[in-house]
């Protein structure tokens, strides 16, 4: 493993642990947990590694295998405000952990991640890891529920992105061969197992090439422009409201976005249209995974990829055309493009007997329409797998 190589040469010596977070697709409920819906999701076997060690001296000091610049801070003396480099995300994480325990000790660390960044939540998977090795060798014990609140914050808060809590707990507790149907108003949830007699099935996934940062991307706006369409559907409605932020379209009923909704700009009407549909979506599709139609539960997948294309109105020009690419194969059950949109992965559900063409087609139609992509364009078979490990 290369991130433990690079930690030996660094610091000539072996690690004191490592820890593996592990990346996540949400095949149906995208772009609604930061509304408060309900939302599905299972962990892959890719993800980010990190070599660590106790460092004394309550120095942070982290290397990536990605980015050429090295990190460095005090565990009680962390940056106020954002760098904007890519460890802006564990400044963060070690800013919140510090307002609820005592830190003490620093680390040395390498970290590794599986595939290039951009959509499968590599930055809620390098938070945990990281939280996880600080933990450690501070003798903190987290709870589950900790760690994805801690995890988010540093996200949301520290570094700026209005994210929900859909990838932090999917890499924290989804299971092997199980469904992650969680609630994101009560954070309640339930681990779905694969029911007896379903059809066999695969996670593939497909990197388009493209990457790109969140916080430069048209992801913040998105979220506004649904905050707002909730904001003036309270107002229409007499609902009582309070400040923007603390807004959110769970909280306003079907019925009263069915009666008020031609009142709203046509931009805040397609994203609650998306917000509405994929609820809808979500309990469809949980239906068929616990009756054991993996066909069913890939078409309402699909279906959500085109309403995160045509009401959401996100997905980059590439991922579209690979989405289209990959839901019309044979023995592809369904899939949707990963993450915001803007950049990375499309994942799929998909009949382990057609993984060999499917791959082979979807990179000859692909790389047909992007030959410029054909360095970068990658596919990987998938494992569902547990949440962070230490």
């Amino acid at each position: 493993m290369d991130y433990i190589s690079r930690f030996e040469s660094l610091y000539h010596k072996s690690p004191d642990g490592t820890v593996f977070c592990p990346y996540r697709v949400c095949p149906i409920g995208a772009h609604i947990d930061h509304q408060l819906g309900k939302v599905t999701g299972f962990a892959i076997d890719k993800g980010i590694h990190i070599a660590f060690s106790t460092k004394l001296n309550g120095v942070v000091e982290l290397a990536s295998m990605q980015f050429p610049k090295r990190a460095q801070w005090h565990v009680r003396d962390v940056p106020q405000n954002r760098r904007g480099d890519w460890a802006d995300y564990l400044r963060g994480a070690t800013r919140e952990l510090s307002v609820l325990y005592p830190l003490h000790y620093g680390v040395s660390a390498v970290i590794e991640g599986d595939l290039p960044i951009g959509g499968l939540s590599s930055s809620a998977a390098v938070t945990l890891a990281f939280l996880s090795a600080i933990c450690r060798v501070n003798q903190i014990s987290l709870s589950p529920e900790e760690m994805i609140e801690i995890a988010h914050r540093a996200e949301s808060g520290y570094v700026g992105v209005s994210v929900g809590k859909l990838d932090q707990s999917c890499e924290v507790y989804c299971r092997s061969r199980e469904l992650l149907y969680l609630d994101t108003k009560d954070n309640s949830y339930q681990l779905i197992p694969e029911p007896e007699g379903m059809k066999p099935w695969k996670v593939m996934i497909f990197f388009s090439g493209l990457e790109r940062n969140l916080v430069s991307s048209q992801f913040n706006m998105r979220v506004d422009e649904v905050r707002s369409a909730a904001y003036a559907l309270e107002a229409y409605a007499g609902m009582p409201y309070g400040k923007f932020r603390d807004t959110h379209l769970r909280d306003v009923p079907r019925e009263v976005y069915d009666r008020f909704k031609d009142r709203l700009p046509q931009t805040w009407r397609a994203r609650a249209e998306h917000f509405y549909t994929e609820s809808a979506r979500v309990e469809e599709g949980v239906a068929a995974w616990s009756r054991g139609d993996i066909e069913a539960f890939g078409k309402v997948s699909s279906a959500s990829g085109l309403s995160s294309i045509e009401n959401w109105q996100t997905g980059a020009g590439e991922l579209k055309t690979m989405y289209e690419i990959i839901t019309r194969q044979d023995g592809v059950y369904g899939g949707r493009f990963c993450g915001a949109g803007f950049k990375g992965f499309c994942m799929a559900i998909v009949d382990p007997a057609y993984m060999g063409s499917i791959a082979e087609k979807v990179q000859k139609e692909y790389l047909s329409a992007y030959p410029a992509l054909a360095d970068k364009y990658l596919s990987h078979v998938c494992e569902t797998v547990n949440g962070v490990s230490i």
